[in-house]
């Protein structure tokens, strides 16, 4: 009886060993893989995940970076509503993405189409359009500001060589009526030749047989683009819809460079106005709130895009 218990532990002790050494190299595995990623993760947790988490929580305080922090409650939630700044801005915001997304889409795609065909200075083109994305957004805000110069800027003059009276010459950046107008057209300008690329990649990656197929046919080029370009893009769409929506909303850099805003509030948008309440009035609490409610109406609207794409 004692030698066939030990011989029954002897078999099962090569199993055991065999069952924790593959432990051991699973765990050595996965310290290895974290080892990785620790130092992005530790980046990300300390300078992007602490920060909104904190900005959630200051939400509902009341804080002007200097003295202690107060609870608020919902005082600053309750007070977006009388918060004529912020309706504006909520409004100016929501116009800039309807006009800025589907035109820069539209322009981006043509851009693509075009220089994918064999012309000459294909390569030369594609480095001009996409040179705007790459510039220094301060040169390229100036030159900006002078071509839209309402009194002596190039387009206003080409304006009125065709004969448009002086007196009916927008005002561009300087009239609250054109500054939208003005920062959409800067807006399209120089990020249409970043998603040009994207939807070349798309363009470059659809089977030549269909198009052989369509020729066959007797397609015309129209009836190729919509029945055969148009579908075989439709994931490179939804990537760049998604991606102008969330950059329409935050925008700010071109804002600050035009307009700061104006004239008046015709150019405030969100980010914008969370600049102003943060670090011009120095309401944080308030500014956070502000945050909040950007973060969740671009939160539901790409859920709703994703949703749409899904059923689609």
């Amino acid at each position: 009886m004692v030698t066939q218990t030990f011989r029954e532990q002897a078999e099962r002790t090569p199993k055991r060993v065999a069952s924790m050494s593959k432990r051991q190299r699973k765990l050595r595995a996965n310290l290895v893989a974290y080892s990785f990623i620790a130092p992005n993760f530790i980046g990300f947790a300390t300078f992007t995940l602490g920060p909104i988490l904190f900005a959630f929580a200051l939400a509902f305080m009341h804080w002007d970076g200097s003295n202690p922090i107060t609870f608020a409650g919902l005082d600053n939630f309750w007070h977006l509503f009388g918060d004529r700044a912020f309706k504006d801005a909520l409004f100016n915001t929501i116009i800039y993405t309807v006009f800025s997304v589907p035109l820069t889409l539209a322009c981006a795609l043509g851009l693509a189409v075009l220089l994918n065909q064999k012309i000459f200075g294909r390569a030369f083109f594609r480095t001009a359009m996409f040179f705007p994305y790459v510039a220094s957004l301060v040169a390229v805000a100036v030159v900006w500001n002078m071509l839209f110069n309402p009194d002596m800027g190039p387009v206003n003059m080409l304006l009125y060589s065709m004969g448009i009276d002086p007196a009916h010459l927008p005002g561009w950046a300087a009239d609250r009526h054109w500054a939208m107008v003005t920062v959409i057209l800067f807006g399209i300008w120089k990020s249409m030749g970043y998603y040009m690329v994207i939807y070349l990649a798309g363009l470059q990656g659809i089977n030549a047989e269909l198009y052989e197929a369509a020729n066959l046919d007797g397609a015309t080029s129209w009836q190729k683009f919509w029945y055969i370009t148009v579908p075989q893009l439709a994931p490179t769409t939804f990537f760049v819809s998604v991606m102008l929506t969330i950059q329409s909303f935050k925008v700010f850099d071109q804002i600050f460079m035009i307009t700061q805003g104006g004239p008046g509030t015709s150019t405030l948008v969100l980010v914008y106005h969370i600049y102003n309440e943060a670090f011009i009035s120095w309401d944080l609490g308030y500014s956070s709130m502000v945050s909040l409610v950007l973060f969740f109406m671009v939160l539901i609207i790409t859920v709703v895009q994703f949703r749409a794409a899904r059923d689609a």
